[in-house]
């Protein structure tokens, strides 16, 4: 028996059996080990293919073009790229998804709401509030409609002016009639003795005024002025100190505050 225990002892070290060749292991834990090995091997070759030059630069170069695409927009491109994604669709949008429609479209988003609303301001995109929530729309039909509206009122404006052109030229022509340049040049004699007149007109209305200060009329206007000048200041000096008297006599007031109240200075002849 010893000797039979000790052959298959001797067995079982020499000659092991399949499955401790092979373990064995869960079909779960074989998977999750693939999944984590994959993901290893994926990121080890992203981080090479990120940290080469070559590969650097040109993610450098196409962050930069990108950057400075969207700084070229203008006002103007914006607004046409916002109507292009209304009059392709021809849907109804909320403001959110305008939003996000325009800034895939590459449109700042921080000014795609600004610039939606001065769409509407300038009728050309529609809104409506339904509920707690604005709807926007837009039909290529409608600027269609506009400039055709637009066409008609430039078209009734060239009318009115035409006729007013019309009417000029005919006042113009009868301005003219009687006024042609004859052979013999008497209308250009006229017309030289008419500049003499109103030269030798202007001087004398310039002596005229100058005269004016020896003008007996004018001097008297002027002594009634002054009188009548005098008699306002003496009889609002007058009333001043009366006002001081009824202040300092009635009142109790110092003098010193009295004039301070009235304005009464220095200049002011006191009595």
């Amino acid at each position: 028996k010893t000797s039979s225990a000790q052959q298959q002892h001797k067995n079982l070290n020499t000659k092991p059996t399949q499955q401790h060749r092979q373990p064995s292991h869960p079909p779960q834990f074989l998977s999750q080990f693939r999944f984590i090995q994959r993901s290893l091997e994926t990121r080890l070759k992203r981080e090479i293919h990120f940290i080469h030059p070559k590969t650097k630069n040109l993610r450098k170069n196409k962050r930069t073009i990108m950057a400075g695409a969207s700084k070229r927009m203008s006002a103007e491109e914006k607004r046409q790229t916002i109507l292009a994604i209304y009059h392709k669709s021809k849907e109804v949008y909320t403001e959110k998804e305008i939003i996000s429609l325009a800034s895939k479209a590459g449109v700042n988003v921080n000014t795609i709401a600004d610039i939606n609303q001065n769409l509407v301001d300038d009728n050309l995109v529609d809104k409506d509030k339904i509920g707690g929530s604005n709807y926007f729309w837009s039909f290529p039909a409608k600027k269609d409609r506009q400039n055709q509206l637009a066409h008609e009122e430039t078209l009734k404006v060239i009318e009115r002016l035409q006729s007013q052109i019309a009417d000029a030229q005919a006042k113009l022509a009868d301005a003219k009639r009687g006024r042609e340049d004859d052979e013999s040049g008497e209308r250009a004699k006229k017309m030289a003795r008419r500049a003499e007149l109103k030269a030798a007109k202007k001087a004398a209305e310039e002596e005229l005024e100058k005269l004016k200060e020896n003008d007996p009329q004018a001097i008297a206007d002027l002594e009634a002025e002054l009188k009548f000048v005098k008699e306002a200041a003496n009889r609002w000096t007058d009333n001043i100190f009366g006002c001081q008297d009824y202040l300092v006599k009635k009142r109790g007031m110092p003098k010193k505050e009295a004039f301070k109240i009235l304005g009464i200075n220095g200049d002011l002849i006191t009595r």
